[in-house]
């Protein structure tokens, strides 16, 4: 027996469905909106899995092609490896459900959302995200307190919920957001420079429209006989607990206080195997008891110095920077590059700059698109001293380059302007805290190193938070340890005018708007100061690229000229290419842009691209050659592909009988364009351009050739 809610959510109708599809799982639900349907499952092992450490939970996330009535591309004809986009859409899931499951919950559990219907200008991801939210809790695992998650856009100063693509175009803000009733849990934004009240308004907003979705999905569960399954958590013997924390506090606070991240862990390794050794040396389980309890120990010292005794691991006042430094022109190749350093975290960040060949094409749900500008990010094993194999980039390394992506697109300049195609890399050399804000920033200096006009500068900034009972401290710029044992990883980026993009996550129930607030602002503080301190490396773009970047020409010709330059299969086209070796992109509109390192080669396939698309102009002469005599005149191109009639009478000067004994075929003669006619019929004359030049023609005298030499009578003129 199925069971349906529905709510209205801003302009569109959103219900969910449970006990039709896919009865077999833990929890399902499909989810529907306007001819958008999601189906959400969620499974989970009755047992949990031994010697984990961690939580194991899979977030799946897929985009049916048949969903937008579709045939995927290439060979196989089925959908291959997940898209970027449906990465970023699993994360988005994954990110604010972890944190609300049970502590030490082991047994492994899967959600899997599949899009079964797409209208092409809606985006199904917070359908999906909803969807697992009610999938886990009208389930009998062990969730607890459902989430809503809703996109929020700021169009005219006005909010609006869950806009769809063509609204989102003109919008100032895309945010997700995702709360329990009480608070905020994850945040992902992008926004055009937006004030942190305006922020802190759509987060309030945006709440308002999750307490609702929540609303519904507790009405399902009433209907519904859910019983959630037990889940004993881990406990440890009190006396051991005790020992341990004896032994290991002062060690904790000696690593915790050793300034270098390299050597605080090998502290902490040390003193963690010294109190295994003497608690536990024989008893297998029990080593493993107190490998746990010293963490707790360790987790419990971190607060406490930080809400009791205001102290962070590294000495620093809760909102102050690392220390900043950078270099640009580090790589005399590479068409811009630079190094950013914050404490401990380095970027080395490179642009190259491409033609409109090199933008990414792609081909979702939503239809065939290109992208010209791409950040991609990469975070070697090195950075952080372990040992592991070199393998594709991780669903965090996409999430992580796609922020700080988002986080600059908003300062590009218009295609118009700059007509690149832009790709920056981001390689993490050393991290000890948010490598992706430092992305961010050594993008920036790299993109002014490359000569782009962006059009403002951008800093960003990590913050983290930690609560206790009655009180709270708000970090600026976390290192590595902040962000592990913290409450809150809170990533702005701004310019100095506002933020361009977002993303928090929390690692407890949730926080307030008043604790957003003040976040918001503290980051901004941060922000302002790591501007000042970019400015100082360097301050604005080039004037020039660099000499081994392509020197892109743009030029315009009539639409009905294109033909004309690509030639018969290519033909013209490629023949330009081989000839000036430069590379040609020729849009729908007629914009053709050149691109060469070379300024002859440019020059070059100007002059033969204004060639081939001249168009003829009344009063204007022309070196014409003969294509056709026949008895009333003659046929001459004047320009390629482009011919006018020279009737016998503007042959010359005087009365002929014979055009033949004046122009012959191949003759080159200099004529005017007289008239040209509704039907682009052109009338030319030989006879104005004598008379300008004030001479006659000769009679008794042939027309010359090309060599000036007498030419004979072809057979076609005989």
């Amino acid at each position: 027996m199925s069971e349906t809610v529905s709510l209205s959510l801003g302009e569109r109708e959103l219900s969910m469905e449970i006990g039709k599809l896919a009865k077999q799982a833990d929890g399902a639900v499909l989810l529907r909106s306007g001819e958008t349907a999601v189906l959400v499952t969620a499974c989970s092992e009755n047992d949990p899995r031994e010697g984990l450490s961690f939580f194991p939970l899979t977030c799946d996330y897929r985009e049916n092609t048949y969903a937008a009535g579709k045939i995927p591309g290439g060979f196989f004809k089925r959908e291959g490896r997940p898209t970027e986009k449906e990465i970023l859409t699993c994360r988005l899931i994954d990110r604010p459900l972890r944190p609300l499951f049970p502590d030490n919950f082991r047994c492994e559990t899967q959600i899997i959302a599949m899009v079964l219907s797409a209208e092409p200008e809606f985006n199904p991801d917070v359908l999906a995200i909803n969807g697992a939210s009610a999938a886990l809790y009208l389930s009998d695992i062990p969730f607890h307190n459902p989430i809503g998650a809703v996109r929020v856009g700021l169009v005219d100063n006005q909010f609006l919920l869950n806009p769809t693509y063509p609204q989102l175009e003109t919008s100032a803000l895309n945010m997700i957001v995702a709360g329990t009733e009480e608070a905020i849990v994850m945040v992902e934004a992008t926004g055009r420079q937006v004030k942190e009240e305006k922020v802190v308004e759509a987060l309030d907003f945006a709440h308002q429209a999750i307490r609702q979705i929540i609303d519904k999905i507790k009405e399902l569960a009433t209907r519904l006989d859910i019983k959630k399954r037990t889940f004993e958590p881990v406990t440890f013997d009190p006396e051991l607990e005790r020992l341990v924390e004896e032994g290991a506090t002062e060690k904790i606070l000696d690593a915790l206080g050793t300034p270098d991240k390299r050597a605080s862990e090998r502290k902490m390794k040390t003193y963690r195997k010294e109190i295994v050794e003497t608690l536990a040396a024989d008893d297998e389980e029990k080593r493993g008891n107190v490998s746990a309890i010293f963490e707790q120990v360790k987790e419990k010292i971190f607060r406490r110095e930080l809400l009791e005794k205001k102290k962070r691991p590294d000495g620093r006042a809760f909102n102050q920077i690392r220390d900043i430094s950078g270099e640009v022109s580090l790589l005399p190749r590479a068409h811009g590059s630079a190094i950013f350093t914050r404490g401990e975290t380095q970027a080395l960040v490179t642009v190259t700059l491409g033609t409109g060949e090199d933008v990414q094409r792609l081909d979702d749900l939503t239809g065939e698109s290109s992208k010209s500008f791409m950040l991609h990010y990469n975070f070697p094993p090195f950075s952080v001293g372990e040992v592991a194999f070199l393998r594709g980039p991780s669903r965090r390394s996409i999430g992580h380059g796609v922020l700080a992506e988002r986080a600059i697109s908003t300062v590009l300049p218009d295609e118009s302007i700059f007509p690149y195609t832009i790709r920056v890399v981001s390689d993490i050399l050393e991290s000890n805290g948010s490598s992706s804000m430092a992305t961010v920033c050594g993008a920036i200096l790299a993109l002014h190193d490359a000569g782009v006009p962006i059009q403002g500068s951008i800093a960003g900034v990590a913050m983290g938070l930690v609560m206790g009972d009655d009180t709270h401290a708000i970090l600026s710029d976390i290192a590595g340890f902040e962000d592990h044992y913290g409450d809150m990883d809170f990533k702005v980026a701004g310019t100095a005018e506002g933020i361009t993009a977002l993303q928090m996550d929390i690692k407890t129930t949730g926080v307030t708007a008043e604790i957003l607030a003040q976040t918001l602002e503290q980051a901004r503080e941060g922000r302002l100061h790591i501007l000042e301190k970019m400015a100082q490396i360097i301050s604005e773009p080039r004037s020039t690229i660099s000499p081994f970047a392509p020197r892109i020409t743009t030029m315009n010709i009539p639409i009905s000229k294109i033909g004309e330059v690509i030639g018969p299969g290519g033909k013209m086209i490629r023949s330009i290419i081989e000839e000036t070796g430069v590379k040609i992109d020729i849009e729908d509109d007629g914009t053709i842009k050149i691109a060469s390192t070379d300024g002859e080669s440019t020059e070059k396939a100007i002059e033969i691209i204004k060639g081939l698309t001249a168009t003829a102009e009344i009063g204007k002469n022309y070196l014409g050659k003969v294509k056709k005599v026949v008895d009333f005149g003659a046929f001459i191109e004047i320009l390629p592909r482009t011919e006018g009639l020279l009737h016998i009478s503007e042959v010359a000067d005087h009365h002929i009988r014979d055009i033949r004994t004046e122009i012959r075929l191949g003759d080159k003669i200099l004529v005017k364009v007289l008239n040209i006619d509704d039907q682009n019929k052109i009338r030319l004359s030989r006879r104005a351009v004598l008379k300008e030049e004030g001479g006659t023609s000769n009679r008794d005298e042939p027309a010359k050739s090309e060599t000036g030499a007498p030419e004979l009578q072809s057979r076609e003129d005989q």
